[in-house]
């Protein structure tokens, strides 16, 4: 009798690993969407930072690196504020990485540090004010927009300090002009007194749409800058159609006078990026 074969072992076959999430955008940027021009200026639109996790697989798709948030939200939008420089001052390379990673005729906003601003006596503020205006933001180039100038809301007007401080805001850095808006917080600046001051430095009110901050809208410059603060996680675009029409059709007056910069912030800031883009389109 021939012996009984010996069984051989079978090998099985090593488990399939999961695949890494991927999407088009890790490798492939969107089309830029462009700035809407109506009137004499073009209205922009965007949100504050470019830097927030629950941002990711919802505005920013899976797979794309954390290096190329802002290649890919400065094709999804027109503008956006850099919010970081109101606790940090960066150095000129940051700035020239901001620019590059950016399209033509996308447009950053600036927060304003904010040792320029939470201090009692606003005159004595020139050398702060120096210091952040020198770190770099002429390196920006066509890419800088307005600086926006936040007080917090204890800041009260005081008339003759107010004006001392706005002589200390240069009109430009290295031969670049610098635009100026200035967002107040408490409502002693519904003021003409602090209107006329503003018109006189050409600088803008930020317009807040928040029902916890005075809200001004006075053309004291020639552009307008509007940060709109009340989106709802209940609402997928942030803001309902509706409101959005309303918002647009604004923005389209403001833009009579000259450029426009709109920003979706706070609120629920997980629906920011799709109100701005929902925005975007209502125009």
């Amino acid at each position: 009798m021939a012996p009984a074969k010996k069984k051989t072992a079978t090998k099985k076959a090593a488990p399939k690993k999961a695949a890494k999430p991927t999407a088009k955008a890790a490798s492939a940027l969107p089309p830029a969407r462009t700035a809407t021009k109506a009137g004499k200026g073009l209205i922009r639109a965007g949100i504050g930072g470019w830097t927030f996790e629950p941002w990711r697989g919802v505005f920013y798709p899976d797979g794309l690196s954390q290096k190329r948030e802002l290649e890919y939200a400065s094709r999804q939008l027109t503008s956006i504020e850099i919010n970081g420089t109101y606790y940090s001052t960066f150095k000129p390379a940051s700035w020239s990485k901001w620019r590059e990673e950016t399209p033509e005729g996308f447009v950053f906003s600036v927060k304003a540090s904010r040792y320029c601003t939470n201090r009692r006596v606003l005159a004595e503020a020139k050398e702060s004010v120096d210091r952040f205006i020198g770190q770099g933001l002429s390196v920006l180039g066509d890419r800088l927009g307005p600086i926006n100038w936040q007080f917090m809301g204890t800041k009260k007007f005081d008339p003759e300090d107010f004006g001392k401080f706005l002589k200390l805001l240069p009109k430009e850095v290295d031969g670049l002009p610098l635009r100026h808006a200035l967002e107040v917080r408490s409502p002693t600046f519904k003021d003409p007194r602090f209107y006329d001051l503003a018109r006189k430095h050409n600088a803008a009110i930020v317009f807040a749409d928040d029902e916890d901050f005075p809200e001004i809208d006075e053309p004291t410059a020639d552009f307008t800058y509007a940060r709109l603060m009340r989106t709802r996680e209940t609402v997928t675009t942030g803001y309902p159609p509706g409101d959005l029409k309303k918002w647009a059709d604004r923005a389209k007056a403001w833009a009579k006078r000259g450029d426009v910069f709109v920003y979706f912030i706070s609120g629920a800031k997980e629906r920011a990026p799709a109100a701005a883009q929902a925005f975007i389109d209502t125009l």
